[in-house]
């Protein structure tokens, strides 16, 4: 594995074409031979996924030489979600790969690893995983940042989500184009794993040497956090971008910020709305991507610096006798959502990040 290529870019653009060019290029593009790698339900009949089931590409978009085509957005009762085609080499070739692209409670746009559908469970699969340890116990937890789609990608994906007249119901497209794991399988399959892993391989494309760009020096303080020289986000000369959007969750408009690091290695994502602000985790600039859309370099750091502005926070009755579970810093979880309850303010613990003073700041004086 050779060192990845970086580069600083603006946020892609949908290309413009209209619906039925998009469908026209697609279609040409499967004609002249170029297969579609579907993993899900509709592996043993692809082009199903256009003629039977209606997931015929109406945007386009391109980053880094790997072209994304999606369907007009779709929804079940827990996601809004794109069917996405990623065509991208493989093995010197091009090929297309059906995939799911999804919008969490954090406002950032992913791509699914993998889903667990049986009779005791329905889980949507979050990337990489990682061992912890918990009270002498080893656990398997996903890196839920591992699925996060390219920070350039964000905007456009907004874009083609609000231009949606209708949106559809869907509750077996995950099931069409996802691989179905056995219940309990949190890891994903080798085709998500094996990119990183060539990337981690070269020292040489691990950012600051593979260890945390941002720490607590406290337990449980959010005015203790600290970052490596240079990869702090640059409020002065950093900002690529700069906009405006609503939403209901989050109480009105929110300013939505893209922002280099002072050493331009990384780049962070920032939302900044009446009664919540959050970083989500930082990308690398590096170019290559994976057949689900993804960079396979990390950035390391707290997790409890990218706690959205809700966050998982409520008793958890599968168990017995039920117990919290909460991925908000103990003592800093306030009010739930009036729009899922199983979520709870995490205002108090972020409103204290000097980060996100420093954010304030900026929006404040703009």
């Amino acid at each position: 594995m050779s060192r990845i290529s970086t580069e600083i870019v603006p946020s892609v653009e949908p290309s413009g074409q209209s619906p039925a060019s998009v469908a026209r290029e697609f279609r040409a593009l499967v004609a002249s031979g170029v297969p579609i790698r579907a993993v899900g339900r509709a592996k043993r009949n692809p082009k199903s996924l256009l003629t039977r089931y209606g997931y015929v590409p109406r945007h386009k978009l391109e980053l880094f030489g790997t072209r994304f085509y999606l369907a007009g957005p779709r929804q079940n009762p827990d996601l809004r979600f794109f069917i996405a085609y990623v065509v991208a080499r493989e093995r010197g070739r091009e090929c297309i790969h059906p995939r799911l692209f999804y919008k969490d409670l954090s406002l950032i746009w992913r791509s699914s690893s993998h889903v667990i559908r049986s009779p005791g469970e329905l889980w949507i699969g979050k990337g990489d995983v990682t061992i912890i340890t918990r009270a002498g116990y080893e656990y398997i937890e996903s890196m839920e940042q591992t699925t996060d789609l390219p920070l350039e990608l964000q905007s456009a994906l907004e874009t083609c989500n609000r231009s949606a007249r209708r949106v559809p119901q869907d509750e077996e497209a995950m099931m069409r184009i996802l691989r179905n794991a056995p219940e309990g399988r949190v890891e994903p399959y080798s085709d998500f794993t094996g990119p990183r892993q060539r990337a981690a391989a070269d020292r040489a494309n691990l950012i600051n040497g593979g260890r945390r760009i941002a720490r607590f020096t406290r337990k449980n303080d959010p005015t203790s956090l600290i970052f490596t020289k240079g990869y702090e986000p640059d409020f002065g000369r950093g900002v690529l971008e700069h906009g405006l959007s609503k939403s209901s969750m989050y109480g009105g408009q929110l300013h939505r910020l893209r922002v280099l690091s002072s050493n331009r290695k990384i780049q962070y994502l920032m939302f900044a709305g009446p009664h919540q602000a959050w970083i989500i985790p930082p990308q690398a600039l590096t170019t290559e991507l994976s057949s689900y859309g993804l960079r396979t370099v990390d950035v390391i750091a707290d997790d409890d610096l990218f706690v959205p502005g809700f966050e998982y926070h409520f008793m958890d009755d599968s168990v017995d006798p039920p117990e919290l579970f909460s991925q908000i810093p103990e003592g800093f979880a306030g009010a739930p959502n009036e729009h899922d309850d199983s979520r709870a303010d995490a205002s108090a613990w972020l409103e204290q990040l000097p980060v996100i003073r420093q954010l304030r700041q900026y929006v404040k004086a703009l």
